[in-house]
């Protein structure tokens, strides 16, 4: 089973979360995590998608890919809906 990474601490995948998220999940990223658990994230909405698919941006131009666990299964649907879903499993 993968590790989850002890770097990321969320609550939140909103617009209102976004760019605190993005940071924090790029700058896990540059120190080498690959594996996103988001068991603590409480509330998400179509933020968290566009957050998942920038951090799989970045950890791409890196040579890494990431791996989320734990996605909660409102941003499952909305990757879904958006034809996403493979891009961040």
């Amino acid at each position: 089973m993968a590790e989850a990474n002890p770097m990321l601490s969320l609550d939140a995948l909103t617009f209102q979360s976004a760019r605190g998220a993005l940071e924090q999940g790029c700058a896990a990223i540059a120190a080498g995590e690959t594996v996103f658990d988001l068991a603590g994230v409480g509330a998400a909405d179509s933020s968290g998608v566009a957050l998942l698919l920038a951090w799989q941006r970045r950890a791409q131009k890196a040579g890494q890919r990431l791996t989320f666990i734990n996605v909660p299964q409102n941003v499952q649907k909305l990757a879904a809906l958006y034809g996403v879903d493979q891009l961040i499993r």
